[in-house]
């Protein structure tokens, strides 16, 4: 064991944060920390490192290891270049490679004792020397700023200049190649592209040290942690296995949880009615039995009600009106900036209900391509064409489109004057905003709720057609999905850029990658994309036809085939529609069963023999239809 947090608990004034957190991370283990935002997953990383004081409890680190932690905000301040400022961290391999030029020199004019004495320490010095790398660290060190996303010509980039997003990724490179036997990292990927994600993830899988990681990138976590530390209303609680290992048991033992409380609440309800019945025939021998019930009810230990998640978001989204099936086409599209060519003569065709993933390092244009579509920048050359009824609703990732000096209320108000008060209030508290909170002004506000006021502006604006630039910026994993089930039954069009994988694989039905100044297509999900990247000959867009798309479908292997991925769409809304009645029908039981409780305290009723046994008769054959949709209903949700 490297790491162990025992009894943790952390308030901020009367807010409770963390309670009686406990758990332990051993020797090479990767495990990552999850909660919706603001569940206190940063205040721990801070509070393992030492930065914010636990009110209780107590971390300990094994004895010799050494810790790193790398922030969601970097304050570096450095006048060295990038790549000095990497080097610096290496200034123990560079001292001793000094140490060895010196003992060299000196074994040139030494002889006898003093030759065997230099000899002996040359020999040990660079045995350690070699230990440490000390022949490859240059190559060292530029790998891993390559991985990170840097050029060669970024390396003499003074660290000052530098924004806030490229001063975190030389953060985390200097961290990487300190090598402490445990790194803390807090959204290590919110500034790289996914290449650079890619190079982490297998940097991190080949860690010989500890990793705790608190991140939303769904797809990084499956790829690296073995353990899952969730965060709930202060209480930690571990599984083992990746994310979608954790969502599933997750999902499992709620359902397991909900069904206990709910049959020891018809359990418990049933009781009581009897001990009325019994109390209600006034004779002494009933009345024992009911005060004998009443004494096995005192004993029962309560199970306590699964806690829904009452703030979560509730988007639906809906188009007003049907578009043409072309949606949008562009021909021999080309944009430069400051004579550098982000593409050149690039088409594109998307059909009315495709959900297509824009995707590419960073720098290659494609929020350039969606303010193109937009009419907010001019092309060099090239048309854009938008179909029949086409109506954009365009989520832009640095939200320019609110104004920083009106209040969240004003916001929508102004944009949508149609709405009353109430309507408005109720739109803006199915994005989490209540009370007061509604007067805050845009300015203020966190990079997450400003991602919320964007959301619901996109709802109500019916639009056919969503552009969408990184719409999960800031959203938790819960926030996350609820976009990802709005995405999926909505009936428009959607292009979206986003370098969150998982999200691209649950929303997207095609990817298209801007690389190389061209466009590359391919017809599938994320998974589909990495496949086929390497192996399928895909051609760039602007040399593709309606008719070569419809060949490439036919020529892809039937396992990934655009038929066959189709298809499981299909399987899948057919599980989600039984799920959803599944869940309707429970709801309809439940409230059935309840109204028969009801009856039998009816004194009318109580007293009807046959009456009773229709209602007893009914009563059991719900119970056991119930079962069974709970059985039914776990099976889904597994699929």
């Amino acid at each position: 064991m490297i790491l162990s947090c025992n009894n943790i608990s952390k308030s901020f004034g009367t807010d409770v944060i963390i309670k009686s957190c406990s758990f332990n991370i051993e020797d090479h283990e990767k495990a990552a920390i999850v909660g919706i935002n603001g569940a206190g997953k940063s205040t721990l990383l801070k509070i393992i490192t030492g930065i914010e004081p636990a009110d209780t409890g107590l971390v300990t680190l094994a004895k010799d290891k050494t810790l790193g932690y790398l922030a969601q905000q970097q304050n570096l301040g450095s006048d060295n270049t990038i790549y000095d400022e990497l080097l610096s961290v290496k200034q123990y391999i560079l001292d001793m490679e000094k140490e060895l030029r010196s003992i060299e020199k000196r074994m040139n004019t030494a002889d006898g004792d003093e030759l065997e004495n230099l000899m002996k320490k040359y020999s040990d010095l660079n045995h350690r020397f070699e230990m440490e790398n000390g022949y490859a660290y240059k190559s060292e060190i530029t790998g891993v700023l390559k991985g990170l996303g840097f050029s060669e010509e970024d390396f003499t980039l003074n660290v000052n200049t530098l924004s806030g997003g490229q001063k975190t990724r030389v953060a985390l490179g200097r961290l990487l190649l300190a090598k402490p036997d445990i790194i803390l990292l807090d959204e290590p990927t919110n500034h790289l592209d996914m290449e650079s994600i890619r190079w982490l993830e297998n940097y991190l899988l080949n860690y010989n040290g500890a990793v705790l990681i608190v991140a939303h990138d769904r797809y990084f976590l499956d790829k690296i942690v073995s353990k899952i530390i969730e965060l709930d209303n202060g209480v930690a609680t571990v599984f083992s296995g990746n994310y979608t290992d954790y969502a599933a048991k997750k999902a499992i033992l709620r359902n397991m949880k909900l069904k206990e409380y709910l049959n020891q609440q018809r359990e418990i309800k049933h009781q009581e009615d009897v001990i009325t019945k019994l109390k209600q025939f006034n004779r002494e021998k009933s009345i024992k039995r009911a005060e004998s019930r009443e004494k096995m009810l005192d004993k029962i230990e309560i199970v306590d009600k699964p806690q829904e998640l009452n703030d979560k978001m509730n988007i639906k989204l809906e188009p007003n009106v049907v578009s043409g099936n072309d949606v949008l086409t562009i021909s021999g599209l080309s944009k430069s900036f400051d004579d550098i060519t982000l593409f050149d003569n690039i088409d594109i065709e998307i059909k009315r209900g495709e959900r297509v993933a824009l995707i590419g390092n960073n720098g290659t244009g494609k929020t350039t391509i969606l303010k193109l579509i937009n009419g907010i920048i001019e092309p060099d050359s090239g048309s854009i064409y938008l179909g029949a009824k086409v109506n954009i609703g365009y989520y832009d990732q640095e939200h320019h489109v609110l104004d920083p000096d009106k209040t969240i209320f004003d916001e929508i108000r102004n944009a949508y004057p149609d709405l009353n008060n109430t309507q408005i209030r109720n739109t803006l508290a199915a994005f989490l905003f209540t009370n007061e909170d509604v007067f805050k002004y845009i300015r203020d506000l966190s990079g997450g709720e400003k991602g919320r006021v964007s959301l619901a502006k996109l709802m109500l604006s019916n639009a056919n057609f969503l552009i969408l630039d990184e719409p999960t910026n800031h959203l938790d994993i819960v926030s996350k999905e609820i976009l990802e089930n709005a995405l999926n039954n909505y009936t428009g069009t959607v292009l979206f850029v986003s370098h969150d994988r998982y999200f691209i694989n649950a929303a997207a039905t095609r990817i298209i990658e801007l690389s190389n100044k061209t466009v590359v297509n391919y017809i599938g999900n994320y998974d589909y994309y990495l496949e086929k990247r390497d192996i399928l000959s895909a051609k760039p867009i602007n040399t593709v036809s309606s008719a070569d798309i419809e060949h490439a479908k036919k020529a892809a292997d039937s396992k990934a085939s655009w038929q066959e991925e189709k298809v499981k769409q299909a399987q899948l809304k057919k599980i989600k529609n039984e799920l959803k009645r599944t869940e309707e029908r429970i709801a309809n039981i439940e409230e059935r069963i309840d109204k028969l409780d009801n009856m039998y305290a009816d004194p009318a009723i109580s007293s009807d023999t046959a009456k009773l046994m229709e209602i007893h008769t009914e009563k059991e054959e719900l119970s056991k239809e119930l079962d069974k949709l709970y059985d039914r209903w776990g099976e889904l949700t597994d699929m």
